[in-house]
């Protein structure tokens, strides 16, 4: 088992590289705080894991100070992603735009494959207690992206300022209706999705990036300017540490994020096992993001007009609690929004608007009023 991910470390290393290449091309031609804890009403009592909380100091990537690191700082423009702030290996898919894929995290889709690759991940809850990912991609790419599956209602509110076409396998009536009259362009099975022996139906249905943007291509869905849903930039360590995040979504699922020091990341397990991600080779390796956001949100029932079944959803509108977690720091202040093709404001204690670092991040839009518990 694999149990790390190249960091941000190895991507700065890449970015550096191109840069020097242009300069020899260019002269060729002549010319730590006490730990904190926060807890919010908790519903379920989620067992302790083994792992020992670690702060560290060292020194970033790129920094705005000397020394220790005080600031997490993204890269040139041009040359970033908008979607986590990270370099790209081809720059000319910058200028293109996103594509977001509906991904399956029932049980029976465990392990999924291609969640690593993807530039940005969300993480909504659905009936039965389950949660499910909506992938993001830019200017990377998954061989095989999976399982993919059905279309909530929640889905287009947070898509929908991203500017991309949404890929999922069906849904209800009513919520494919509810999801094109907000303007979001849908994708279904017939768009290059194939079945593979990973898991069993209906938790077997897999993509191509590339294959899938072709297809959008075609239909003209992807022909608006990508932005994140979230302004990416320059981020003050704050004083406040944490090396544990407990979330508990619901009785049937409970998620811990880790801190691992050594490679800057935030390693997940879901319901006391390590969550794992798979290749086409089941070769696993656990799930590991640089950035961790929590958006608490009001959980509602969404409930047809006409014929169909009412489904949970949950409110990105309006306002709310909100933490960003990079390093083993936290932040912590609220979330704004009014529209639903506008990015979500964070805003701090103190008034002033917050942002982001960069790096792969994982966003969880989490109920208000269920367990989140942090300490380190």
């Amino acid at each position: 088992m694999v149990t790390t991910v190249p960091d941000v470390m190895t991507r700065l290393s890449k970015f550096s590289m191109l840069l020097v290449a242009l300069a020899l091309v260019a002269t060729a031609c002549g010319g730590d705080a006490a730990p904190t804890t926060t807890t919010t009403v908790p519903t379920t009592t989620v067992p302790a894991t083994t792992t020992a909380p670690t702060t560290t100091t060292s020194t970033a990537p790129t920094t705005t100070t000397a020394g220790p690191e005080t600031t997490v700082t993204t890269f040139p423009v041009g040359f970033a992603s908008p979607l986590n702030g990270l370099p790209a290996e081809d720059t000319l898919k910058l200028d293109r735009s996103v594509i977001a894929v509906k991904v399956d995290n029932h049980p029976g889709a465990i392990p999924q494959s291609g969640l690593l690759e993807a530039d940005a991940m969300i993480e909504t809850l659905v009936e039965g207690g389950f949660t499910r990912f909506i992938a993001l991609f830019h200017d990377n790419e998954a061989e095989l992206l999976g399982p993919i599956r059905s279309l909530r209602p929640t889905d287009s509110t947070l898509v929908l300022p991203t500017g991309a076409p949404l890929f999922m396998s069906g849904g209800q009536t009513w919520v494919q209706s509810l999801t094109a009259s907000r303007g979001l362009r849908l994708l279904g099975e017939s768009a290059g999705m194939f079945r593979t022996s990973l898991h069993a139906a209906p938790h077997n249905l897999y993509g191509n990036t590339e294959t899938l943007r072709a297809r959008a291509d075609a239909r003209g869905y992807t022909d608006n300017p990508a932005q994140y849903i979230f302004a990416i930039d320059d981020w003050p360590y704050p004083e406040a540490t944490a090396t544990e995040i407990r979330l508990s979504w619901s009785g049937s699922t409970s998620v811990i994020w880790t801190y691992d020091a050594e490679t800057r990341t935030y390693l997940r397990t879901m319901n006391n096992l390590v969550h794992n991600v798979q290749d086409e080779d089941r070769n696993l390796t656990q799930i590991a993001v640089d950035v961790l956001v929590i958006l608490e949100s009001r959980l509602y029932t969404a409930s047809p007009t006409g014929e169909g079944q009412s489904v949970p959803a949950l409110d990105t509108l309006g306002s709310g609690d909100a933490w960003v977690f990079a390093r083993g720091r936290m932040w912590q202040g609220t979330w704004e929004r009014d529209d639903l093709f506008d990015p979500f404001t964070l805003v701090s204690p103190d008034g002033t608007t917050a942002v982001v670092p960069a790096g792969l991040s994982w966003t969880s839009v989490f109920p208000a009023g269920r367990s989140i518990t942090t300490s380190g």
